[in-house]
């Protein structure tokens, strides 16, 4: 069975882990959703409970002061030759309305049906513009001694 394309995993991945570096330089990583369009990814400021607005929240006010920023995608299995991660290193911005907002928030929609129910017309979106994608996964097939696997830049 020939392995899923890195642009159907990033298509098809539910959740990956965010970094962003805040002005003094200090690291924060959080789980987030996305949507990958092909040449950008969205993630809501979405309605679950946040202590804070969402311009208060850490992640936004680092990629407003910072907005370079880095995910991870990855799949984990006890079986080591189906291991794989995605590091995506780009750009970021708030989207707050326009048609941009508009086309994030149906995408969004479209893959995560909770937020079918949110208000997130009325929510900032995450707008990230990659510049760097590596890629690694294990490449011995099932029952074959494994082999050094090595990562790689793709072009997305």
């Amino acid at each position: 069975m020939k392995p899923p394309s890195i642009e159907t995993l990033l298509r098809r991945q539910r959740v990956g882990r965010l970094a962003t570096v805040d002005t003094r330089g200090r690291p924060a990583v959080i789980p987030f959703c996305f949507v990958y369009d092909g040449k950008v990814f969205y993630s809501p400021l979405d309605e679950k409970p946040k202590g804070v607005a969402p311009d208060k929240l850490r992640r936004t006010r680092n990629i407003v002061t910072h907005p370079e920023v880095a995910f991870v995608l990855d799949h984990y299995e006890e079986d080591w030759d189906r291991l794989w991660f995605i590091l995506v290193r780009g750009r970021a911005r708030i989207v707050r309305s326009g048609k941009e907002h508009v086309r994030a928030v149906a995408l969004l929609r479209r893959k995560y049906p909770q937020y079918r129910w949110m208000q997130l017309e009325n929510r900032p979106v995450i707008r990230i513009a990659p510049w760097k994608v590596r890629h690694w996964a294990a490449s011995a097939p099932a029952g074959r001694p494994q082999r050094r696997a090595g990562t790689k830049a793709v072009q997305v």
